[in-house]
C-alpha cells in the first residue's frame, strides 16, 4: 500500500485502455504547447474578424449608395436634406424627420445616440433595403464610460454624408453652401457630373461624428470633421455612382485612436500632413465653373 501511494505521488496517470499514464511534466508540456499555439492563432483570428467586419462595412456603403439613388429616383432626382446639428434637431423636434439621418451623437446618455426609430422615420431610412443598421460600421463599438456603465453596446450610426451633397438647410444661400462658397453644392443627383469621383457617405471618427453632415472647408488646412480609421487605418466610402471603396490613411494625424476625446478637433495640418486631406477634398466637390473634364 505504501508503495502504491508513493507511485501515485510520483506519477499522474490517465487510463486509456491498457496504456500507461502521462507524467505531470508531460501534461504541463502539452498544456504549454497548446497555450503557445493559441497565442499564435488568436492574432490571426482577430485579423480575420477585422477583415470580415471591413467587408460588411463596405457592403453597407453599397446599400447606402443604392438607397441614395432610390431616394433621388422617388424625389424627381433631388438629393435628401443634409442638415447640420441645428437643422437635424429641428427636424426631430418638429416631427418632420426629413433629414437624411435623424440623429445627433455625443458621449452622454441622450436617446438620440441609439434611437433607431428616428432613423427609420424619414430621410434615407425608408429606402434602405437592409434597414438602418447599414448606417453603423460593425467595427464601431466606441462608447464613453458613462454609456458603457448604462449597458449600451453601440451607438446607432457611424457614417455621415458629404456636406456638399444634398440640401444643407441653414447653410444654404441660394444654391451655394456658405461653408464652401464658390464650390458646387449638389442638390440633384444629375448635378454630379463626375459621379465616380465625388464621395457621398464616409465612415466618420467617433469623436468627430455628431450630426450626419461631414464638413471640411476647401480653403482651410485643418480637419473640422475627421474620417474614421476602423479598418487597420482605413475608412470606407461610397461614391455618387454607387460604388464603394476603402481608403487607407497615410498621415498619422488622420488616425487618432477610436475613443472618446482622442481627436482634439480641429486639427491644424502642416504642409507634409495634407496628403489625406487633399485626397478627400478633391473628392468632395468642384469649384464652380470647372467641369469634370477640366479637372481630369
Amino acid at each position: 500500500m505504501k508503495e502504491l501511494r508513493q507511485s501515485r505521488g510520483r506519477r499522474l496517470r490517465v487510463q486509456h485502455g491498457g496504456m500507461g499514464g502521462y507524467t505531470l511534466v508531460e501534461v504541463l508540456v502539452v498544456l504549454g504547447v497548446i497555450a503557445m499555439l493559441a497565442s499564435l492563432l488568436l492574432p490571426v483570428l482577430a485579423q480575420a474578424r477585422q477583415r470580415g467586419q471591413a467587408a460588411v462595412c463596405l457592403a453597407n456603403h453599397r446599400q447606402l449608395g443604392l438607397g441614395l439613388h432610390l431616394y433621388a429616383s422617388d424625389a424627381e432626382d433631388r438629393l435628401p436634406h443634409n442638415f447640420g446639428a441645428g437643422g437635424t434637431r429641428e427636424a426631430v423636434v418638429s416631427g418632420r424627420f426629413d433629414n437624411w439621418a435623424n440623429s445627433l451623437l455625443n458621449w452622454e446618455l441622450d436617446s438620440s445616440n441609439t434611437n433607431v426609430a428616428w432613423l427609420k422615420a424619414g430621410g434615407l431610412g425608408p429606402f434602405l433595403a437592409g434597414g438602418v443598421g447599414v448606417m453603423r460600421c460593425p467595427s464601431d463599438r466606441v462608447l464613453s464610460s458613462v454609456q458603457r456603465s448604462a449597458g449600451w453596446s453601440a451607438r446607432a450610426r457611424s457614417v455621415s454624408l458629404n456636406a456638399m451633397v444634398g440640401h444643407a438647410g441653414e447653410f444654404m444661400e441660394g444654391y451655394s453652401n456658405t461653408n464652401n462658397p464658390g464650390y458646387r453644392q449638389y442638390l440633384r443627383l444629375g448635378d454630379i457630373r463626375a459621379a465616380a469621383q465625388i464621395f457621398t457617405f464616409i465612415d466618420e471618427h467617433p469623436d468627430s461624428i455628431n450630426d450626419g453632415y461631414f464638413l471640411n472647408r476647401v480653403e482651410l488646412s485643418e480637419w473640422l470633421d475627421l474620417p474614421a480609421s476602423y479598418h487597420g487605418g482605413a475608412a470606407n466610402l461610397s461614391f455618387a455612382d454607387g460604388h464603394a471603396e476603402s481608403r487607407r490613411w497615410r498621415s498619422f494625424s488622420t488616425r487618432p485612436p477610436s475613443r472618446p476625446d482622442a481627436a482634439r478637433l480641429p486639427i491644424e495640418l502642416a504642409d507634409h500632413e495634407r496628403t489625406d486631406y487633399d485626397w478627400l477634398l478633391s473628392r468632395t466637390t468642384m469649384r464652380l465653373g470647372v467641369s469634370a473634364a477640366d479637372r481630369n
